[in-house]
């Protein structure tokens, strides 16, 4: 019944195939649980990630709107601001990317996913923090209007409305692998960045009606701001969806405790569990997002948070381009875990 409200909402589809789910069998030997990774660092555009369901659905409503220019925002490193740049190429809008801290600005030293948006010639602006971003953003908006242009604002990390539809959608896809895989998980972890995704992940767990614990490992926030945002985004997302829900913050699980000082900061901690999943699994994992997912993960099965012997999804959400932006410092970490 709800999986066919989707086709009451627009969207502009780019993803041509299921991303696969994994298992991390050496790892899950290790910490006693099975854990499993829906891979949507495959996903087909621009070299995937997370933000392509959201953009999906954004840019729907961007068609529906006849916006001929879409203006976000996003770190010098951000996934979605190399996504929204590639959707917006595919769809022939311009794009104006408002970039923050963290992260390098520096042009002569383009590299990750700050040269992917130069690459599709996004305009890139700097702002010196978030707030700042926002108000450059309005201010692009209103000239564009006067232009006699129509530009649409999209949130920062797809935190809005038709963002959250990704994961909620994406839910009914996860939930028939695992019923072909004969696999039920007791636990969905993701990272949580603005919180859409988590939100999109809770509202597909309501429709679909799948029993599992979902939990958001912050990569900067605190949890309370992040279990109120994200409460805020899974009734916005029912909204949008035209559905009815019965939903209590009580539901939304957010750990704040593997952040390492604040959302873009590496050490060698998070190097060293990156570098672990890559040679005992060959997955790569990145230092913003999924590093720091994944540390959380472990750690909350060795403190038996999450029990052993269960069944874990891990949503892989992308970012390997930042592996290349951040360079200098995995380097100098993995020297240093090799001399240990």
């Amino acid at each position: 019944m709800y999986y066919s409200k989707f086709f009451d909402v627009p969207r502009y589809r780019v993803i041509q195939r299921i991303t696969p789910i994994d298992e991390l069998s050496v790892l899950g030997k290790e910490l006693g649980v099975r854990i499993f990774v829906k891979r949507d660092d495959l996903l087909d555009l621009a070299l995937g990630g997370n933000k392509i369901r959201k953009l999906e659905f954004i840019f729907g409503d961007v068609l529906r709107k006849n916006a001929d220019t879409v203006i976000t925002t996003g770190a010098y490193h951000s996934n979605h601001a190399r996504l929204t740049a590639a959707f917006a190429r595919k769809t022939g809008r311009d794009v104006y990317l408002v970039l923050t801290p963290p992260g390098s600005k520096d042009s002569k030293d383009l590299r990750g996913n700050l040269l992917i948006d130069r690459l599709f010639d996004a305009k890139i602006i700097d702002a010196k923090d978030p707030d700042e971003a926002e108000k450059i953003m309005r201010e692009i908006a209103s000239e564009l209007e006067r232009r006699g242009r129509r530009p649409y604002i999209i949130s920062r990390g797809g935190a809005m409305a038709p963002g959250v539809l990704g994961y909620a959608y994406a839910m009914f896809e996860i939930l028939q692998q695992l019923y072909e895989m004969n696999i039920k998980p007791d636990y969905i972890v993701a990272a949580t960045g603005t919180g859409a995704t988590q939100a999109g992940l809770l509202l597909g767990k309501i429709l679909t009606g799948l029993d599992s614990k979902i939990i958001g490992i912050s990569v900067g926030r605190k949890a309370d701001y992040l279990i109120e945002k994200i409460y805020e985004l899974v009734f916005e997302g029912a909204r949008y969806l035209n559905v009815d829900i019965r939903f209590s913050r009580d539901e939304i699980i957010v750990y704040d405790d593997y952040t390492f000082g604040g959302y873009g900061v590496i050490n060698k901690d998070l190097v060293k569990v990156i570098s672990d999943v890559a040679f005992k699994e060959t997955i790569l994992l990145d230092p913003v997002y999924t590093g720091k997912a994944m540390t959380g993960l472990i750690d909350l099965v060795n403190k038996n948070v999450i029990k052993k012997g269960s069944n874990i999804l891990f949503i892989h959400t992308g970012g390997t381009p930042i592996l290349f932006q951040y360079q200098e410092i995995i380097s100098k970490y993995l020297e240093e875990i090799k001399r240990e």
